[in-house]
């Protein structure tokens, strides 16, 4: 048996969504591994902005894609971001509110916990 992930705040992690679902490996946690490479490890509260935002960087996560059996998020949705994405729109200002129990502990390695802590929804 493996070990159980850890979040940000040294517990055992937490599912972020399993409607939709969502996760690197779709177990619906934000878990990563070597194969992940963009560390999808921070369970986020989806706003409109922010969709929109992902659009615009060329990430549309908002519009349906049936042929991955991707329905399309919508405001409100959980789902596990890049850590790498987080910290970039933390710096533009449109970060979206986030789960800690939720998020990875490997996102530490991008993004310092005090900056998500400013986030925390939970």
């Amino acid at each position: 048996m493996r070990d159980p992930s850890l979040n940000v705040l040294g517990s055992v992690l937490e599912s972020c969504s399993t409607a939709p679902i969502t996760g690197f490996f779709r177990d619906g946690c934000c878990n990563t591994g070597p194969m992940d490479q963009g560390l999808h490890t921070v369970c986020a509260l989806m706003t409109a902005e922010f969709l929109a935002y992902s659009k615009y960087l060329g990430n549309d996560l908002s519009t349906p894609r049936p042929e991955y059996g991707f329905a399309g998020l919508k405001p409100g949705d959980q789902w596990c971001l890049c850590a790498g994405r987080f910290l970039q729109a933390h710096e533009e200002g449109v970060a979206p509110q986030i789960l800690l129990k939720s998020t990875h502990h490997r996102t530490l390695d991008v993004v310092a916990l005090q900056i998500l802590q400013t986030y925390a929804a939970d």
